[in-house]
């Protein structure tokens, strides 16, 4: 799909770079183009990735316009629920996160207009990153589990892998996938086109919120999976969940342990100890740097 998404000239600069290995690309009007590998940034010249920022190409609005419009398949009204959250989410899963002037109708965010800046983030299938934690996520059945990380350190990509090497390794779970965003399985016309393995259900474009209390009663989930828990309505999901005899994978936003105890509203989470286990990602090392799994009471289980 991002062959799609670029003018000739941006894609021919972009084809000399290690296109397999491209986390992120920043576009802001007026501005140089960066582009993200393995958590280090470089400009993007004619000839490919350069550090002399002189070299670089230059985002004009013309660019921004063409890439949004690809994007939304010149259908900007087709994608207006994702846009007024921020991003459009394209076959592949790549995500493309949005910055503009927000229309607000009756106090209500309607739409952005006037696109500033775009930041197309790309997808990888990196399967087995999970299995140096996999088995620390079990005692005697799956164990309620929490990635914490920073934003792009990898924590959608573990999260896919976690599901993947369940059924790779035959546990006969059926998971329940809320996905939110189209990230984690990326469906397309009703089909993951990421893998989640066999024993996996999908509930893309819907709320935390709608999917635990439907999927809950209608689809007998073992495992509920979601990605970045930020809200109260995320947090009441997830203890009625807890509280129903289903299991839990979820990832949130912050830089360590000490920091998620620190985070506004978690603490009924953390004092019931719902999760037992909590996996801590950064990219110290690269994206997905494990830094460690603590079991409920935060205690290294792995380091």
């Amino acid at each position: 799909m991002i062959d799609k998404l670029f003018p000739k000239f941006f894609l021919d600069a972009l084809n000399k770079c290690p296109v397999a290995k491209i986390n992120e690309i920043r576009l802001r009007i007026n501005k140089k183009v960066v582009i993200s590998i393995g958590g280090k940034s470089y400009y993007l010249g004619s000839l490919g990735l350069t550090g002399n920022a002189e070299k670089s190409l230059v985002c004009d609005k013309s660019l921004i316009s063409d890439v949004f419009k690809n994007a939304c398949e010149n259908s900007v009204y087709a994608f207006s629920n994702q846009i007024k959250n921020g991003f459009i989410t394209v076959k592949g899963g790549i995500r493309i996160g949005i910055c503009g002037e927000a229309v607000w109708e009756k106090n209500c965010l309607k739409t952005l207009k006037n696109i500033s800046s775009l930041v197309v983030r790309i997808p990888r299938e990196v399967k087995g990153c999970s299995l140096p934690i996999f088995g620390s996520l079990f005692l005697q059945s799956f164990q309620n589990t929490l990635i914490i990380s920073p934003p792009g350190a990898g924590k959608t990509t573990l999260i896919r892998d976690i599901i993947y090497q369940l059924s790779q390794k035959n546990y006969c779970y059926n998971v329940l996938l809320v996905d939110e965003r189209f990230e984690i399985a990326n469906s397309f016309e009703g089909l993951a086109t990421l893998d989640v393995g066999n024993f996996c259900d999908i509930l893309s474009g819907v709320s935390k919120n709608y999917a635990f209390e439907n999927g809950i009663r209608s689809l007998k989930p073992d495992i509920i999976v979601c990605d970045e828990i930020s809200n109260e309505k995320d947090f009441n999901s997830i203890l009625t969940a807890s509280s129903c005899g289903v299991n839990l994978l979820a990832s949130v936003h912050a830089k360590d342990i000490d920091s998620l105890k620190n985070k506004k509203d978690f603490e009924e989470i953390l004092q019931k100890k719902v999760f037992s286990r909590f996996v801590v990602l950064s990219s110290r090392e690269g994206p997905g740097t494990i830094e460690g799994v603590f079991d409920e009471n935060m205690r290294y289980i792995v380091q």
